[in-house]
């Protein structure tokens, strides 16, 4: 009695491992399909990591629904007006995934995500120096840009060739982002010979944006270190289809 149950068992685990293994391989295949469909589908610039969360996956795939759905990616790119810039350390959750039998199609009930712009890149975002000081004219031509780096909690420098601009504040409404406040010091007025300029605020608005997401309604952006953070939202987004 002791030898069935002991087989009894040992087939049991034998089972559950080979529904465990089969389960892996079915989310491996399905996460490599999403992937592929989500460049295919100009929802994505490039390939991304796709990692689909919770077990078993095979009652999600029955159910036609994901719970949880990671996407991730260090090669995105974000756009405005055909000017196009680098997105770092993409990363998005997309929350009740709903797909259809052949993955032609996939609504997400809500998602939220971040990434990150450097603040070289922010720059050439932003229209050139000359522009924002009313077409005056710059000792490094009508295109020289405004340098960007990190200003505090909220804030960003600002410079103009070796000489600061100031501090400027950024922010968004919708998908439009804005950087204002800046203000030409006393020094910075001697150096371009620009004595009582008004710099204007400096907006762009991204046109190209990862897996059918905005920028978030609240804090869409902030500034850190390391570059310009994007948060990301979504809700009812159409993902594929």
């Amino acid at each position: 009695m002791m030898r069935g149950w002991l087989k009894a068992t040992i087939g049991l685990a034998v089972l559950a491992g080979l529904l465990v293994g089969a389960d892996r391989i079915a989310v491996g295949v399905a996460e490599d399909e999403a992937a592929d469909r989500l460049v295919k589908s100009g929802q994505m610039s490039q390939r991304p990591d796709v990692t689909i969360e919770g077990f078993p996956f095979l009652t999600q795939a029955v159910s036609k629904k994901l719970d949880d759905v990671r996407i991730s990616s260090d090669g995105l790119t974000v756009r405005n007006n055909g000017q196009q810039v680098a997105l770092r350390s993409f990363r998005a959750k997309l929350s009740g995934v709903e797909v259809s039998d052949s993955l032609n199609s996939a609504t997400v009930d809500s998602s939220t995500g971040s990434g990150v712009i450097t603040y070289q890149d922010l720059a050439q975002l932003l229209p050139p120096a000359s522009q924002l000081l009313g077409g005056a004219p710059l000792p490094g031509g009508a295109n020289s840009r405004l340098s960007l780096s990190y200003g505090g909690p909220g804030k960003v420098k600002a410079s103009l060739g070796p000489v600061s601009v100031g501090e400027a504040t950024v922010h968004n409404q919708g998908n439009t982002v804005t950087v204002d406040g800046l203000k030409l010091s006393s020094l910075a007025e001697m150096f371009a010979g620009l004595a009582n300029r008004k710099v204007e605020p400096a907006a762009f608005t991204l046109d190209s944006m990862p897996a059918g997401l905005k920028l978030a309604a609240k804090d869409g952006v902030t500034p850190l270190p390391e570059g310009l953070q994007l948060s990301f939202e979504g809700k009812d987004v159409k993902l594929l289809g």
